[in-house]
């Protein structure tokens, strides 16, 4: 996939899996940061006004609202930077969600940063750079602490790269390419078969199937 198609291809989707991460808890934050009114509604807090929320039942708190909107913030820069044709700096753009630094402990992190791997290995991998790509990934799946629909997507990233670099051996004609793009089939198939077995054990789990 060539930069300029990868970047329509984002700008026309959205960044959703990082997205529902931020969007979900920002929402949540929201919610919580709501005053009752004299009469027991909620309402808003006053436009500008910075609200803390210290709610810690809600699992939402400003160190972790503040890393996640840095997180969005880098990922809407490698987005503008991708649709400017700028993929080195896109790439470093999402290198940068990487390095925000998240309250120690929270799950949000790891969805984050796989995320942001799974996004890193495309643009490698777009640039020419496979074995970076699969760097980035053999690195979210070892920070993986327990499976999750980030975890899945890195596993479907690793799928395309090694279909990816199959494909570049389609049609040779030497023995040891044609059995190494063969092995490479066969490890993406794997990969891909991990993300739908990942998926559809957590799609059991929320629907509270055994």
């Amino acid at each position: 996939m060539t930069s300029l198609t990868l970047a329509r291809a984002w700008t026309r989707r959205g960044r959703a899996a990082v997205g529902l991460v931020v969007v979900a808890l920002l929402a949540l934050a929201a919610l919580a940061a709501c005053e009752a009114s004299d009469d027991g509604r909620a309402t808003a807090p006053p436009a500008g006004r910075v609200t803390q929320v210290t709610q810690p039942e809600d699992g939402i708190d400003q160190p972790l609202m503040i890393a996640l909107s840095q997180a969005k913030n880098f990922h809407h820069k490698a987005k503008v930077y991708m649709s400017d044709g700028k993929p080195d700096l896109a790439i470093a753009a999402v290198r940068g969600v990487l390095a925000v630094t998240f309250p120690a402990g929270a799950p949000e992190a790891e969805d984050v940063r796989a995320d942001a791997r799974a996004l890193l290995a495309k643009l490698l991998l777009a640039q020419g750079q496979p074995d970076a790509a699969m760097s980035e990934i053999d690195a979210g799946l070892a920070a993986a602490t327990r499976e999750s629909f980030f975890v899945a997507n890195l596993y479907t990233v690793r799928g395309e790269i090694l279909e990816a670099q199959a494909a570049k051996l389609d049609g040779a004609t030497a023995p040891d390419d044609v059995t190494r793009s063969r092995e490479l089939k066969r490890q993406a198939i794997v990969a891909y078969d991990k993300s739908i077995a990942i998926n559809e054990a957590l799609q059991r789990q929320l629907m509270g199937h055994p």
